[in-house]
């Protein structure tokens, strides 16, 4: 008899979740975390920290720039970085005592430790070995760092050292213009730290509407941050006083440097998946290290699973959860599922920026026939208020059939509002399902709506 029905590896968005979803089907289930919190990678070093540092800093922001306007006189606040730091570190253990909680309300084991898989049914963590039903692999991602450049999370950081800082550096130099580098570039900004972004491609955010690119850049430029694009970087010297960032121009050819006081390396991650064993037992990886599966999450072991940062797909903690949720549901002898093509993605800048669907560029490439609803939150009187009124909602809807495809947004409450548009594609929904849909007024929500009306007859506002 195995000691478990599942042994989930990693407590992550993906692997907690998936190991709740277990227990609640009945399952008899641990979950393996050699961290000293649950909540992986998201909740103690990345999703939860970073949005604590975004808030407080965006408060500072509306302080120096807004508070006098709304007739709020008070003295300039002045920052306090180690309680800055101490609100921040409150916020990680609120929500990893959360899980530990819910750990011990669903009767789900933590088995404390690094987890290989020695053989199938089979999970080691320490000297001990769990015999299991099923395994499922959420190992999560780590900070790929480029070649010849040496981390050491005090100078040269990844995510991880940047919010750990001993002090607000006068100068940094972000490594990568994508969503981790521009989250905690826009941060240190609002604080007071000069940031200068290096990217390697000529536009920001790969992958996100050229629009929206082109507004948000020239927003992030507004708030101080400066860009240098078309840029491969080839060394980082720390000899110094300062860090040097050697980088070399691609269209120019020309070679240049760069100082500062801390250089951020946010250039994407990878997927963790040494110590696991899996060569040795014959799981199939793909090119960039990733762990094959099926469209039921099995690797070609039969009995082991993987989801989240460890496949295919977008490094999305909400996407590891869908799968995680999914996993357990298809071990469960039901039917999981996961509709990829309904996943958003947010930058919790300010303003935030959010997307789900196909872009332009997408659907042009696909030779679909589309057409554009696009709404400027100048036009919604909540944002105006709020001193919020830059960016807009840029809805793309099929030609013939009016089927909501995608969706773009830049400005207040972008992550939020997204999620209406998912909900509608979700149900297949056209624009005028949504333009037809009474939003309250005043919300940011209706620019949405507005965006709607721009698929047919026309906004109201604009």
């Amino acid at each position: 008899m195995a000691n478990y029905d599942v042994i989930v590896i990693g407590s992550g968005p993906g692997g907690y979740v998936a190991a709740i979803r277990c227990a609640q089907l009945g399952l008899k289930t641990a979950c393996v975390e050699g961290r000293e919190t649950l909540g992986g990678t998201c909740l103690n070093v990345g999703c939860i920290p970073s949005k604590a540092l975004l808030h407080a800093s965006h408060q500072l922001h509306e302080a120096q720039h807004n508070f006098a306007t709304m007739g709020l006189m008070a003295e300039a606040p002045k920052v306090d970085w180690a309680k800055m730091l101490g609100y921040k570190n409150d916020t990680i253990g609120q929500n990893t005592k959360g899980i530990e909680f819910l750990f011990k309300k669903n009767k789900i084991d933590w088995l404390k430790g690094w987890g290989s898989i020695p053989a199938a049914g089979q999970v080691k963590v320490g000297d001990e070995v769990h015999t299991a039903k099923n395994v499922i692999i959420a190992s999560g991602s780590e900070p790929s760092a480029l070649p010849g450049i040496e981390i050491d999370e005090k100078r040269v950081v990844t995510s991880t050292g940047a919010l750990e800082l001993d002090k607000i550096p006068g100068s940094m130099v972000v490594i990568g213009a994508g969503v981790i580098g521009l989250e905690l570039g826009s941060v240190y900004a609002r604080l007071g730290t000069k940031v200068q972004v290096i990217e390697f491609l000529d536009a920001i955010t790969p992958g996100m509407d050229a629009e929206v690119q082109k507004t948000f850049q020239r927003m992030l430029k507004k708030q101080g941050l400066g860009f240098t694009m078309g840029a491969a970087v080839q060394s980082v010297d720390t000899s110094g006083e300062q860090c040097t960032v050697t980088y070399t121009s691609r269209k120019k050819d020309t070679t240049h440097s760069i100082d500062a006081d801390v250089v951020l390396v946010a250039t994407g991650r990878r997927p963790v998946t040494d110590g696991l064993g899996l060569e040795a037992l014959g799981v199939e990886l793909t090119d960039r290290g990733q762990i094959k599966t099926d469209r039921q999450w099995r690797t070609n072991i039969p009995g082991i699973y993987a989801i989240g940062d460890a496949i295919e797909g977008p490094m999305l903690a909400h996407k590891a959860e869908d799968e995680g949720m999914a996993a357990a549901e298809v071990i469960a002898g039901k039917h999981g599922h996961v509709n990829y093509d309904v996943i958003p993605g947010v930058i919790y800048t300010h303003p935030e920026v959010a997307s789900v669907g196909k872009t332009e560029q997408e659907l042009k490439a696909e030779g679909r026939a589309y057409k554009i609803g696009k709404f400027s939150f100048m036009g919604n009187g909540r944002a105006k208020a709020v001193f919020a009124g830059d960016g807009f909602v840029k809805l793309l809807a099929d030609k013939d059939s009016d089927r909501i495809l995608g969706a773009h947004l830049i400005g207040p409450a972008a992550g939020d509002l997204i999620h209406e548009i998912c909900v509608a594609m979700e149900f297949g929904a056209s624009a005028e399902d949504l333009a037809l849909t009474c939003h309250a007024h005043p919300t940011f929500s209706e620019a949405v709506r507005e965006a709607a009306l721009a698929c047919g007859d026309g906004a109201i506002h604009s």
